[in-house]
């Protein structure tokens, strides 16, 4: 049967390369359970609820990924859409997260639509690489600023906004341990460094007197508090319409990079460096983000941390069905989830943010014109604490600057389309994106 569903002989593996590679993956990735549920507590979700939405979403898009896509991909809710859900929407905006919720499945619906009608490659060929890559990296300085935040190493201060905190309080301190353990891990290619790190750091805490710990094991919390709490109707309103597309434009550039790297690493694509059956596995994403909006989590999107497995053999479906079977027995491991404290996961958002940056490496920086597009959209994110606000400067900026300078050819007209609406956005609707 297995034969027959994945075409494991005709992908050169086995049952057996198969699991290894989904558990390889699973460890991977595994952090986004204990990760997930802290960020979007503070919104006012109830905790319990979040960790088996979270478990229950990642299991539902590994599974479409892999029955119906067959590809060796694992999916569960971004590390920076959830950020961005968790501060800029409803922390510094003040949406509820009803709407919030609302907000997202909406994007999944936009992203599902423009997956079966081919607005998708109209879009991704709209941006050039140049920003594409600049956004990836400003989501990355947005999370590192909310690590460096949430553990009191970054503090306000009244006359520089920022300033150093107390590096003697236990919570920095954990903070940079775990983050120096993660980076050490990864560097000697441990698998599930940044679960390692996490588990390590809360151990230590506990045993500190610094953490209090809950419990490893139960059956799981109940998922009425957030189940089916999503607002639509509040989400279709003027003001959210740059909420949703931010949400829908990080998903489908993050997604489709993730496939496309992931697929070449594991040698699926086909001789024009095509994904066969790519439709299908953007159908995985965006119906794992609907489903999760309605169970009470962020967007859930294609793992890149899947490339641990397809480097230890997966080749097909098979290897995400694995890792869906993973998240399902991780549902009787809430009491762990609640024991561990933000200042562990702080290591892990800053390791991801060292991830997230490392493609400004790519920038030509010695053509202005792309650099400077670049650096606004970067360093805007964290600054404004908003993702959304990151992709509009950057994209008005683009279009201004290569204007400006008569490289009007390298604008695309989808491109211009969306920098105009986003200057609309900010001239006539009060700017609030």
């Amino acid at each position: 049967m297995l034969e027959r569903l994945f075409k494991l002989s005709e992908h050169g593996t086995n049952v057996r390369t198969e699991v290894i590679a989904g558990f390889t993956s699973f460890l991977a990735m595994a952090y986004i359970i204990f990760v997930a549920p802290s960020m979007l507590a503070s919104t006012g979700m109830d905790h319990g609820a979040v960790f088996v939405a979270t478990c229950l979403a990642a299991a539902l898009g590994c599974l479409i990924m892999g029955l119906y896509a067959n590809y060796p991909i694992a999916l569960a809710p971004g590390m920076g859409l959830t950020a961005f859900f968790t501060y800029t929407v409803a922390g510094q905006m003040g949406v509820p997260w009803q709407i919030a919720l609302g907000a997202v499945f909406l994007s999944g619906v936009s992203f599902f639509l423009f997956s079966a009608f081919k607005i998708r490659e109209w879009i991704i060929n709209a941006i050039p690489a140049s920003l594409k890559t600049g956004i990836a990296a400003g989501i990355g300085l947005f999370m590192a600023i909310i690590a460096l935040q949430g553990s009191g190493i970054v503090v306000d201060a009244p006359g520089t906004l920022v300033t150093l905190g107390d590096l003697s309080s236990p919570a920095a301190l954990y903070a940079l341990l775990s983050f120096f353990l993660i980076v050490a891990l990864s560097y000697r290619k441990v698998i599930g460094a940044v679960m390692i790190g996490i588990l390590v750091v809360t151990l230590l805490a506990t045993l500190t007197g610094n953490n209090d710990f809950h419990g490893l094991a139960s059956m799981p919390p109940s998922m009425l508090p957030t189940f089916a709490q999503l607002d639509i109707a509040g989400a279709f309103n003027l003001g959210m319409v740059s909420i949703i597309f931010a949400f829908l434009f990080v998903d489908l550039f993050d997604t489709s990079g993730t496939l496309i790297a992931v697929s070449q690493q594991a040698g699926l694509t086909n001789e024009r460096g095509h994904l066969p059956r790519l439709g299908r596995a953007l159908m995985a994403d965006s119906s794992a983000t609907m489903a999760g909006s309605v169970m009470g989590t962020s967007n859930v999107t294609s793992y890149i941390e899947s490339a641990t497995g397809v480097a230890a053999g997966g080749r097909t479906g098979l290897t995400a069905v694995v890792v869906a079977g993973l998240f399902l027995v991780s549902l009787f491991l809430s009491p762990l989830a609640t024991s561990i404290p933000a200042f562990a996961t702080a290591g892990a958002l800053l390791y991801v943010a060292c991830l997230m940056t490392g493609g400004l490496a790519r920038i030509d920086w010695n053509d202005i014109t792309e650099a400077a597009p670049v650096v606004i959209a970067t360093l805007v994110m964290p600054l404004t604490y908003s993702i959304a606000n990151g992709i509009a400067l950057g994209f008005i900026s683009y279009a201004v600057i290569k204007l400006f300078s008569g490289r009007y050819r390298d604008l695309s007209p989808g491109l211009v389309i969306l920098a105009v609406l986003f200057a609309c956005k900010y001239l006539f609707l009060d700017g609030a994106l």
